[in-house]
């Protein structure tokens, strides 16, 4: 049986469509003629087993003839250990395909393996919390205290001795409460990455989290919980300031106002006098709405989307407003009774202002109990540093807790104290579920006696003492 030639090959035509082409050696040729001209598929002709077999070589012209018979050669070898060709071609492509599984795997390994904090806290604010202001506050926090020194730290290698660094750099400012804050949300985080894959394997030596308490960052010195409440001198005072100030800068002429200090802004001053009546918090006073107010029956409804807590532990809340109260109200109408919002943001008239700018403004103005430098374009000053500042400073939320004494020093009620501050009521859940007398008088008649004696204090005159 004479060779295969290229000469012969090259001189097929249409015509030999079909034809089957043979040499020694088991090689086997059918001639198929397309649109696309004459080719011929090549197959090895063996015997396996007892058994006839085929094996494709390929196509000419697309594979040379010397390269068919040079796969021929090989796939005898093969055969003649009585392998199975084709089953040896599937083994070495599943061997292939392994080799790639095996190495984009490793790949992937390398890659969790370098995953960051940054990379995790990435996601773990989108899917791992779900705060009433969409994480704001949080995001805010690790990115300007937490990120810049950690966020770039692969998690694999997270240390104990890395997230105190950066809790005392907070602590060593000055901002123990924010230290703590920073603890709590790492703490967090890396809770809810220990429960998650791939996060889960990059913390198999333990969460560096769990080994700091909160004792262990504060120093000694530090209060938990702060007790500051004001005394009628130092709210007497506190109206003082108030009134002189804004009294002396807006009878200055308009060339001389920088001479005067500049009074706190007077929506502001109204905030602190509501806040101290009513007993809310500050930020829930500054998301109120006119549509929530009714100045004519004298009350205010704080619906629950505004008031702190946890999900599923917030209650609406109903305010009767004293006439001490009312008549802040009345005077912060015509300061913004045109909006929509009782403390309009500035420049944004779809919104309220930051919940924090009261909080902001009266701490710029105890300058000296600051333990940060100043911040640009902010009022810095130590206008509304009370009695001398031998009691330290004082915050808008400290307001809260002086009102809610005061009605304590009047002999209201602490479970009615409470009620007014909108607490959520110990007990069980079957008394929350049958008692529900709402209280509305007596807590009226709390914030009535809280008025009064806030009208008391701010028109009786302290008598100065002889020395």
């Amino acid at each position: 049986m004479s060779k295969i030639t290229n000469r012969e090959l090259e001189a097929l035509t249409a015509a030999d469509d079909g034809r089957i082409l043979r040499e020694d050696g088991g090689v086997v040729g059918r001639v198929r003629a397309g649109t696309r001209g004459v080719t011929v598929s090549f197959r090895y002709e063996y015997k396996l087993a007892g058994s006839k077999r085929d094996y494709a070589l390929g196509s000419w012209p697309k594979k040379s003839l010397a390269n068919i018979r040079a796969e021929r050669d090989r796939v005898r070898v093969i055969a003649a250990d009585g392998i199975d060709p084709t089953a040896a071609k599937k083994a070495a492509r599943i061997e292939k395909q392994k080799a790639v599984a095996t190495t984009l795997a490793e790949a992937e390994r390398d890659r969790v393996q370098m995953l960051t904090v940054q990379d995790l806290f990435d996601l773990w604010i989108v899917e791992g919390l779900n705060r009433k202001d969409g994480n704001k506050e949080v995001a805010r926090m690790f990115k300007r205290d937490i990120l810049p020194d950690i966020g770039t730290t692969p998690l694999l290698g997270l240390t104990e001795s890395a997230l105190r660094a950066v809790l005392r750099s907070a602590i060593n400012a000055g901002t123990v409460s924010k230290a703590a804050h920073m603890l709590l949300g790492v703490k967090q985080m890396l809770a809810w990455a220990e429960k998650r894959q791939p996060w889960r394997g990059l913390l198999i030596d333990g969460n560096p989290a769990d080994l700091i308490s909160e004792d262990s960052i504060l120093p000694p010195e530090h209060e938990e919980e702060r007790t500051r409440v004001l005394s009628p001198d130092e709210i007497r005072e506190l109206h003082e300031i108030f009134t002189n100030m804004t009294a002396s800068y807006e009878a200055a002429s308009s060339g001389t106002k920088y001479q005067h200090e500049r009074p706190l802004k007077k929506e502001s001053q109204l905030a602190v006098w509501i806040s101290l009546g009513t007993l809310c918090r500050i930020g829930e006073l500054l998301m109120a709405q006119w549509e929530h107010v009714d100045l004519d029956a004298g009350t205010w409804f704080i619906p629950k989307e505004n008031v702190k807590g946890r999900r599923g532990k917030k209650q609406d809340h109903h305010v009767r407003l004293s006439p001490f109260v009312l008549h802040q109200f009345q005077a912060l109408h015509v300061l913004t009774g045109e909006t929509p919002w009782c403390f309009p943001a500035r420049n944004v008239a779809e919104t309220h202002v930051n919940v924090s700018a009261v909080s902001k403004q009266i701490g710029d103005r105890q300058e000296r109990f600051m333990k940060r430098k100043p911040l640009k374009r902010r009022k810095h000053d130590n206008t509304l540093v009370l009695a001398g500042g031998k009691k330290g400073n004082w915050t808008p939320h400290d307001l809260r807790r002086t009102g809610a004494t005061m009605m304590q020093q009047l002999g209201v009620l602490p479970d009615i104290i409470d009620r007014c501050q909108n607490h959520v009521m110990a007990g069980s859940k079957v008394r929350r579920h049958y008692l529900h007398h709402d209280y509305a008088r007596e807590k009226a008649e709390a914030w009535e006696r809280l008025g009064q004696r806030l009208l008391e204090i701010l028109t009786t005159k302290q008598p100065r003492t002889r020395s």
